[in-house]
């Protein structure tokens, strides 16, 4: 594909059909560096992600509910890596859509998929993280390996119903052939901001409030517990654990919203064909949170660490044991 020519010609997506959209001028060397950069994102992702994914399913010590979570929540960053990444990338640098209508719809509803799904698993972590801090006698029964799993998919489910009703909805913004765009009314755009993004983070805020309220009063009686040279009961070496496991992934959940916040108060300006520079980075802001995830596992969880130690050096991986 050439990509320099004179300042005087215009380039288009699709040179034959007249309604065709204009290509954006780009020199070789900025392709290059742009597609380079791109691809080298979409593998980290990918590969941190994967790490975790063969983390949690190799070693059975880590099947654990939270742990279940953690997978799912890796799973759906792993498919952004893997399929969102590299689309995303193509309109971006050639800032034209040459994959038809039919996919960028299903790319969309994919999107809106993985999107839901992470925001769900984020839900579901901090009922978890509740429950076992809140109410630690409680959580052995009430939360489950089992009981978690088919959480996870009845959640997926009810998002994919979600996404497919809210696209089918949707009028496609067509104001030149070679875009992957679709225009919802304000009042949808409303509605969808509540319902994929204030409820549910807001509820999330407000678990993790009462969860780091109780872990410090929890942490203060154990400090002084410690103090006074009084033995620790096991059960109070699991609260202390269990706080700092709320912590972590409560670090999950502020990134997140970081990393959202943005694109969702974008998105309240009808600025969602992400023409402007602004909208993009705002948009790859939520691609890169997807790969902001293991990073905090690597930092704050000893036993990533440990996994993906054996995982690269094949030590134990391969032993049945």
């Amino acid at each position: 594909m050439d990509y320099e020519t004179e300042d005087h010609e215009t380039q288009y997506c699709f040179p034959a059909i007249n309604s065709s959209c204009i290509k954006t001028k780009r020199s070789t060397h900025e392709y290059n560096i742009m597609y380079v950069f791109f691809s080298l994102l979409s593998v980290w992702t990918v590969f941190l992600n994967l790490l975790v994914i063969i983390s949690i399913c190799h070693f059975k010590k880590l099947h654990t509910p939270t742990n279940m979570l953690i997978l799912s929540l890796a799973v759906s960053d792993l498919l952004v890596g893997f399929i969102a990444m590299p689309l995303e990338a193509i309109r971006l640098i050639e800032t034209c859509w040459y994959f038809g209508y039919t996919i960028c719809r299903l790319f969309l509803i994919i999107m809106g998929l993985l999107f839901s799904a992470s925001l769900c698993n984020l839900v579901l972590i901090a009922v978890d993280r509740y429950v076992a801090v809140c109410h630690p006698l409680l959580y052995p029964q009430k939360i489950t390996t089992t009981r978690t799993i088919i959480t996870i998919c009845v959640s997926c489910f009810f998002s994919s119903a979600y996404n497919i009703a809210i696209m089918s909805i949707s009028d496609r913004k067509y104001t030149c052939y070679g875009e992957c765009t679709f225009m919802f009314t304000f009042a949808w755009t409303i509605a969808d901001l509540f319902v994929s993004f204030l409820l549910p983070c807001t509820f999330i805020i407000t678990l993790y409030l009462r969860i780091f309220y109780v872990a410090h009063q929890q942490v203060k009686v154990i400090n002084s517990l410690m103090r006074s040279g009084k033995h620790l009961t096991e059960g109070s070496v699991r609260r202390k654990s269990e706080s700092k496991a709320a912590l972590t992934l409560g670090i999950i959940v502020m990134v997140y919203l970081f990393c959202w916040i943005p694109y969702f108060i974008l998105s309240l300006t009808q600025n969602t064909s992400m023409t402007s520079a602004i909208a993009y980075f705002m948009l790859w802001m939520v691609y890169i949170n997807s790969g902001l995830n293991p990073l905090i596992y690597a930092i704050f969880y000893p036993w990533f660490r440990t996994s993906v130690k054996h995982i690269l050096n094949l030590s134990k991986i391969f032993k049945p044991a």
